[in-house]
């Protein structure tokens, strides 16, 4: 008993002790009697933590860089049109066996997909960093957050990735056709910011230069995860998605007509303004969508026939919601950054890709 006594009164003096020497550090400093050694202790233990909130800072900005909440569609949306190129070689064959190899070349794809989009959002910002410190000030590289070669190796390694995964995905049906379809989408994603091209200067080129990595070629691109793309039905969805894109990809560009004409980037609404800019956009959120059920009549689209003439048709009518949206109230489109029209047109996407593999699979 008097053995545990001493022990806690010898633990307890020590913390006094502890407690005693801190108030004597707080004296020393207040009194203007501390040492050298003292001044350096507390500077080493401040930079300890600052440090550590530089770390946590610089990692968030890394993150911020990438853009996270832009990798969901095509992650999703390559993972969705594998399902449905399966859903086809499904109809064609009268089944289809489900297997881990089915799925995996999907999974990795979807993964690709991702990772690609982050070396596209990198190139953007790397090359639109003067148009960003006007239209966008907060994001990482105007903002100071990372440096321009931070920035450089995060984009590279990012396409390195992306290739190395694509290499991969080779299913019996396909080949290495996705790395061949990875290859020229990533090259899109360089020309619409990089030089010497930089694309999206020229208004209608931009939105096509988009389109075709966004649209057409991530249907492409997931459809050669599950069998070859030599054939019409693949490229008929393309065209619809790519086509839809042209439009769709303007709404984006609203808000940021002041760096964009800074910048020499003449969008479509740069060079037509916001009223007339809209009703140009109009009609390619709706007409594409009406080549499901043409696709559907004709045989060129293998799916279930009733569905797929359902299906397009409410994508149209989604569509003509959409338009009305834009068109009542197009000045808000370049005020607020992310207008109640573009939250439609993602879930609009989202929908259409979901409802693609109801009509290959039921």
């Amino acid at each position: 008993t008097w053995k545990k006594v001493s022990l806690i009164f010898a633990g307890a003096m020590a913390g006094r002790k502890h407690i005693c020497a801190g108030n004597r550090e707080k004296r020393k400093f207040s009194t203007g009697m501390a040492s050298k050694m003292d001044v350096q202790n507390v500077k080493n233990c401040k930079g300890e933590k600052l440090t550590k909130g530089r770390d946590k800072s610089k990692l968030a900005s890394y993150i911020d860089f990438a853009r996270p909440f832009t990798l969901l569609a095509p992650g999703i949306g390559f993972f969705a049109w594998g399902f449905v190129g399966l859903g086809a070689l499904k109809i064609a064959n009268n089944s289809i066996a489900l297997t881990f190899d089915r799925f995996w070349p999907l999974i990795l794809g979807g993964f690709a997909a991702a990772i690609l989009n982050i070396a596209s959002n990198g190139i953007n910002q790397i090359f639109d960093l003067e148009v960003d410190k006007i239209n966008k000030p907060k994001r990482p590289l105007p903002s100071g957050s990372i440096t321009l070669k931070e920035a450089w190796v995060i984009t590279i390694v990012s396409y390195i990735i992306t290739f190395t995964a694509a290499w991969f995905i080779a299913p019996p049906e396909g080949g290495h056709q996705t790395f061949i379809v990875v290859l020229i989408a990533a090259f899109f994603t360089y020309i619409y910011s990089g030089p010497p091209c930089r694309t999206k200067r020229f208004g209608v080129l931009a939105n096509v230069t988009i389109s075709v990595p966004r649209g057409a070629l991530l249907v492409i691109a997931g459809w050669s995860a599950a069998q070859t793309v030599l054939a019409i039905e693949p490229w008929w969805i393309a065209l619809i998605f790519g086509v839809y894109i042209i439009g769709a990809a303007s709404t984006k560009d609203f808000s940021d007509m002041k760096g964009d004409e800074a910048g020499g980037c003449i969008t479509l609404a740069v060079k037509y303004g916001i009223e007339k800019s809209t009703r140009i956009i109009a009609p390619f959120l709706v007409v594409p969508f009406l080549f499901f059920p043409i696709g559907a009549l004709t045989g060129y689209l293998t799916g279930n026939k009733i569905l797929l003439i359902i299906y397009g048709l409410l994508l149209a009518v989604y569509g003509i919601f959409i338009a009305r949206l834009m068109i009542k109230e197009p000045d808000k489109l370049a005020t607020e950054t992310n207008h109640i029209s573009w939250k439609h047109m993602y879930l609009q996407m989202v929908v259409a890709q979901l409802g693609a593999i109801a009509v290959y699979w039921l």
